[in-house]
C-alpha cells in the first residue's frame, strides 16, 4: 500500500507525520516505535524505546525475543536518535543486542541511564554508547523533532510520557503509565503539563492499551502498601515477597513496612540486588537502612525476617523458585511462613509460578497472591484514566499501541465512543500518517522478530527454535551407512534415536523394528541407486517416516548420513 499525499494545487507530495511500530502493536512486550517526518525515503526517523520479550514454550532453548530491524537499517542514515520513555526490559532491554546497528544518541532519564548502563557494561559496550541524560520537564531537538519529557506514572521510577513536535504536526506518545493521584515514590503524574498541551494542540494521541478491558480506575499504589503494611504486621513468622525487580515503589513500600515492625530486611537474587543498588545510585531509596546479607538469613529470627526475592513469574533460576524447591544455597523457608506474590503473572507464566506455588504449599508455607488481596496494582491505565487524558489533551486522532490485538482492538472503538474524531489500529509493521489528516494506514513494512539464542542472535522464522518445536513432538530418528564408490553396503547401518518410545504399538523395540526397515530399503536398492546420496537419503528417511507412523503415529525428524569409503 503505498503512501499518497498531495499540496494544494497539485504540486507533488507534501511533508507528512507518521507512526511505525515494529514492537509492541499485537503484543505485550518488545516494544520499538518509530516516528517519520519529511518526505518518503528522505524522512527523519525518530524511534522511541527499544525492547524485548521473554521466550516461552512455544520457543524452546530461546531466553529472549527481540524485533527485527531490518527498516531502520535501510534508513540508517535519517535515524536522529533513540529515547527511552522509562527503564523496563520491554522498553530497553534490546539494545545491546542491536547497538551495533544503530550507533545513534540514547536520550533518557537518570534512572533509566543507569540501568543502562550496567547492562551495557556487562555487554563491554559501555564506553561506546553514547547516553544522554535529561530530567523529566526537559525539552531537546532531535534533528526535526523537539521532543518533551512529561512525567507520568508507572510501576518504575521516573516514567515518561513524551510530546513530540514535528515541522508536520505535534503528538502526544503515552508510554507506559498509570494515573496514581498517591504513589509512593514521586513524582506525581503531570496533568497541568497534560491540559496545556491540549490547549496547545494534540494532532495524534498514541497510547497505552494494557488494560483499555478494564472499566474504573486502577488502584493506587499507596493502597497497596497499606495492604501489604497490615499483612507484614500481623504475620508470626517469616515473610518473603516477590515482585518484579524493578518495582522501586513495591520494594520501597515493602521494606518501609519490614521496618514498622522491626524485620530486618533480607534481598535475594541478582536482579533485584541491581536495581535496588542503582535506585539509591540516582537518589531514589533514601532513609531504609541496610539489608542483610543472604550468609546471615538462618541466623535471624523467623519473627523478624522479611525476605525481598527475585521470581514473581516463576522463573526456574530466580530465588524463589530455587527456595521453593529447596535448592538455594542459603536460603529456606519453614512451614508457616507465609510467601506473598505482589505481582501479576503475565500471560504465559501461569504454569511456571503455579510450579513454584504448589512447591510452596507443599512445604506447609502459606501463601497470599493479588486474587486474594490488595497486594498489587497495574502501573497501566483502565478505561476511566484513558477517558481522563483525552479529556485533557483533546486530540485529533488516537492511535493504540501497547497490547494485543484484542487490546488494540477495543482501545480504538473505546476512543471514538468517547468522542475522538480518528482512531487507527495499528499492528507491527502498520505504517499509520498521522499527519495531515485524516489518520490511516497507508503503508505496510516487514516486521519481524529475532532470537537471542544462548548468546547468539538468529532469526525467528528460519532459526534453530523451528527445528527444536518440531523435536519436541516427534523427535529424531539418526540412521548412518557405510557404502562404497559403486554402491556396495558395508557393515549393518547403525541407529540412534532420541525422543521416541523404547516399545512400538506390537511391544517389539523401536530401535529394532526401524532397524529392520532401514537394512530391508537399502538392500532393495539397486547398487547404482545407492550410488546416488541423495536418493538413499530420500528412500530410508521415507521408509523411517512411515514405519514410525504405522507403529508408533508420529513422523519423527530423520538425518541420514552417508559414509563414502
Amino acid at each position: 500500500m503505498a503512501e499518497v499525499s498531495q499540496r494544494k494545487g497539485g504540486r507533488g507530495p507534501t511533508a507528512s507525520l507518521v507512526f511505525l511500530p515494529l514492537g509492541g502493536a499485537g503484543e505485550i512486550g518488545m516494544n520499538l516505535y518509530l516516528y517519520g517526518t519529511g518526505i518518503g525515503r528522505n524522512r527523519q526517523w525518530l524511534m522511541v524505546d527499544c525492547g524485548v520479550k521473554f521466550g516461552d514454550e512455544r520457543d524452546p532453548g530461546i531466553d529472549v525475543i527481540l524485533p527485527d530491524i531490518t527498516f531502520v537499517e535501510q534508513h540508517r542514515k535519517h535515524l536522529q536518535g533513540l529515547v527511552l520513555t522509562h527503564a523496563h526490559e520491554d522498553h530497553m532491554g534490546a539494545i545491546p543486542w542491536i547497538w551495533d546497528r544503530l550507533q545513534v544518541p540514547i536520550y533518557c532519564t537518570s534512572f533509566a541511564a543507569e540501568l543502562l548502563r550496567r547492562k551495557l557494561a556487562e555487554a563491554g559496550l559501555l564506553e561506546v554508547v553514547d547516553i544522554r541524560t535529561l530530567q523529566l520537564g526537559d525539552r531537546l531537538s532531535i534533528g526535526a523533532f523537539e521532543v518533551e519529557f512529561v512525567a507520568v506514572t508507572h510501576s518504575i521510577p521516573e516514567p515518561a510520557a513524551l510530546a513530540i513536535r514535528t515541522p508536520s504536526g505535534a503528538i502526544v506518545h503515552s508510554g507506559d503509565w498509570k494515573l496514581d493521584r498517591t504513589p509512593t515514590i514521586g513524582p506525581e503524574l503531570d496533568e497541568a503539563r497534560f491540559r496545556q498541551l491540549g490547549l496547545e494542540g494534540v494532532d495524534a494521541l498514541i497510547c497505552d492499551s494494557t488494560n483499555v478491558l478494564r472499566e474504573g480506575h486502577s488502584p493506587s499504589e499507596r493502597d497497596v502498601a497499606d495492604v501489604l503494611a497490615k499483612v507484614i504486621e500481623t504475620a508470626e513468622d517469616r515473610v518473603a515477597v516477590t515482585t518484579f525487580a524493578s518495582h522501586i515503589g513495591r520494594i520501597t513500600s515493602v521494606i518501609r513496612a519490614a521496618r514498622a515492625c522491626g524485620r530486618e530486611v533480607v534481598v535475594a537474587g541478582r536482579a533485584m540486588r541491581n536495581v535496588i543498588e542503582a535506585a539509591r545510585e540516582v537518589g531514589l531509596m533514601k532513609d531504609l537502612g541496610t539489608f542483610i546479607e543472604e550468609d546471615a538469613y538462618g541466623f535471624l529470627p523467623r519473627s523478624k525476617t522479611l525476605l525481598l526475592c527475585t521470581g514473581s513469574q516463576g522463573e526456574p533460576r530466580a530465588a524463589l523458585a530455587r527456595i521453593a524447591s529447596d535448592t538455594h544455597p542459603k536460603i529456606t523457608l519453614d512451614e508457616g511462613d507465609l510467601v506473598i506474590f505482589s505481582s501479576k503473572t503475565i500471560p504465559g507464566n501461569e504454569k511456571s509460578v503455579a510450579t513454584v506455588i504448589n512447591n510452596l504449599s507443599l512445604q506447609g508455607i502459606d501463601v497470599l497472591t493479588s486474587d486474594s488481596a490488595l497486594i498489587h496494582s497495574s502501573g497501566h491505565p483502565r478505561q476511566d484514566e484513558l477517558a481522563a487524558l483525552y479529556d485533557w489533551l483533546q486530540p485529533r486522532a488516537v492511535v493504540p499501541m501497547h497490547g494485543e490485538a484484542e487490546h488494540l482492538k477495543r482501545h480504538a472503538e473505546f476512543a471514538v465512543e468517547t468522542g475522538i474524531s480518528e482512531a487507527v489500529m495499528a499492528q507491527n509493521g502498520q505504517m499509520v500518517r498521522l499527519c495531515p489528516s485524516p489518520a490511516s494506514v497507508i503503508e505496510e513494512v516487514d516486521a519481524g522478530r529475532m532470537h537471542v539464542d544462548g548468546n547468539i542472535l538468529v532469526p525467528d522464522t528460519d532459526g534453530p527454535a523451528r527445528a527444536r518445536r518440531k523435536l519436541s513432538f516427534s523427535g529424531i530418528v539418526m540412521v548412518s551407512v557405510v557404502l562404497n564408490s559403486k554402491g556396495k553396503i558395508i557393515g549393518k547401518p547403525r541407529l540412534q534415536l532420541s525422543g521416541l518410545p523404547e516399545w512400538d504399538i506390537d511391544g517389539e523395540l523401536m530401535h529394532e523394528s526401524l532397524g529392520a526397515i532401514v537394512t530391508h530399503a537399502l538392500d532393495a536398492m539397486p547398487s547404482v541407486r545407492r550410488c546416488d546420496d541423495d536418493a538413499v537419503t530420500e528412500m530410508l528417511s521415507g521408509a523411517v517416516r512411515r514405519l514410525s507412523l504405522q507403529i508408533w503415529g508420529k513422523k519423527p525428524r530423520c538425518s541420514v548420513i552417508i559414509h563414502r569409503v
